[in-house]
């Protein structure tokens, strides 16, 4: 009896590598290549004379409707400059990450074939962290000055659970998630539950369209941090339960445990101690269970209501 057990523990566990496997080939085979334009070069390199051309070429970035002398004296302010300067530092070559968003693009035409993924336009929005990366159709917007590294002097004024976001390794991690917020419609409800499905959709996305990334990067966490969270994902989860979170409109719950920060509110003292958006990380656990019990698309799982999919998770977590 247990040497049958195991001879179908083994068959089931080479079936899942085999299918891995096919997945991982097919979206090898993918003929699509990110293709990365150096705007930011570009337009330090115009002049006055060349401009007009410039406009011509990119009139999503450089508007019509503003003046060509409104563009040049931004090209030539010092501190423009200086942002300048220290980008093209730090990515003087982006080879290693023209091959990362290569593969994002792939897994992204894999997943969703309409996609048209290919072309980046590398821009500097001085310090916008709200739109760092922005998928957009045909074309994606990276803001590089928004990715010099957590130590760099022109973040000292962000706060310190923040300073990961600068890290060059985010790109494509944040280029995901801007396309996964595209593909994933808000939920309606205002529920705990419903906040916390939503993000694990997300997360799902993204782990599906980054697989060789560490769960501790897509969560914008650090591997303590990580750790922590798979430690007490039980407790957290006890805690939601006998709370009666789950089913909660509290607006307030979003703040304490799905939005980022230092740490999340339980008014307990391993507040501290813990990682902001915990909820985040048990939705994802959510939807991971339930895309392990249940055979559907990511075109479909956006389309699921949290509902169905916490009911059709059987998510347990381990204690």
């Amino acid at each position: 009896m247990k040497n049958s057990f195991y001879l179908l523990f083994c068959l089931l566990f080479l079936g899942a590598c085999q299918k891995e496997n096919n997945v991982k080939n097919d979206v090898l085979n993918i003929p699509v290549e990110a293709k990365i334009i150096r705007f930011d070069q570009e337009f330090m390199q115009a002049n006055p004379q060349n401009f007009g051309l410039l406009k011509q070429k990119y009139p999503y970035l450089l508007s019509a409707n503003v003046a060509d002398s409104v563009w040049l004296k931004k090209k030539n302010d010092s501190l423009f400059g200086e942002l300048f300067k220290e980008t093209q530092s730090k990515f003087k070559d982006v080879s290693a990450l023209q091959k990362e968003l290569t593969l994002l693009f792939k897994h992204i035409k894999y997943y969703f074939p309409n996609e048209k993924p290919g072309k980046v336009i590398t821009v500097l929005s001085e310090v916008d962290i709200m739109n760092r990366a922005i998928y957009a159709d045909s074309l994606s917007i990276i803001s590089l000055d928004t990715y010099l590294g957590k130590n760099h002097k022109f973040y000292v004024d962000f706060d310190t659970y923040t300073l990961g976001d600068f890290e060059p390794n985010r790109i494509v991690v944040d280029l995901a998630e801007n396309f996964a917020l595209q593909k994933i419609t808000p939920p309606q409800e205002r529920t705990f539950i419903s906040q916390m499905v939503y993000w694990g959709k997300i997360m799902y996305v993204k782990e599906m369209l980054l697989p060789e990334t560490s769960d501790a990067l897509n969560m914008n966490y650090t591997e303590k941090q990580l750790q922590w969270m798979q430690a007490n994902e039980a407790q957290v989860w006890k805690f939601f339960v006998e709370s009666k979170y789950l089913y909660d409109n509290d607006v307030k719950l979003n703040a304490r445990f799905i939005q980022r920060a230092p740490f999340s509110k339980f008014y307990l003292e391993l507040d501290r101690e813990s990682p902001g958006s915990v909820g985040v990380y048990i939705g994802w656990q959510i939807v991971r269970a339930y895309m392990k019990n249940n055979n559907v698309t990511l075109q479909e799982l956006a389309l699921k209501d949290a509902k169905t999919i916490f009911d059709e998770s059987k998510y347990k977590p381990k204690k």
